[in-house]
């Protein structure tokens, strides 16, 4: 057990991190799970709802630095592969296009 006051600290702080980070990784796991299970029940709809959950999960992982984006990125293909035997329609990320800003007036010169 440490007894600087912030090696204390950084045990709290790991242990929440810790706890956070298993949480995120279980996550993945279950919906790469649900995902496998909709492939052997060849249900063509659950396939391709079950596998944007798993690659947003899998996108989740990597952005926290859980998995390494490499990894990420190697478990989506998979996903997908096994996706498009199954027969299930690709789904591509839904790219949300905010509208415009609007550039502020220009200020006239006095």
């Amino acid at each position: 057990m440490p007894i600087i006051k912030s090696a204390k600290k950084r045990v709290k702080v790991a242990a929440k991190a810790t706890v956070r980070n298993n949480r995120t990784k279980r996550s993945m796991r279950d919906a790469v799970k649900v995902f496998s299970k909709a492939v052997e029940g060849k249900k063509a709809d659950q396939i391709s709802k079950s596998h944007q959950a798993a690659v947003k999960a899998i996108d989740q992982a990597a952005k926290k630095a859980i998995i390494h984006k490499n990894k990420a990125a190697r478990y989506k293909a998979q996903l997908a592969k096994q996706a498009k035997e199954a027969g299930a329609k690709p789904v591509k990320a839904a790219a949300k296009k905010a509208a415009p800003a609007k550039k502020p007036a220009a200020k006239k010169k006095a």
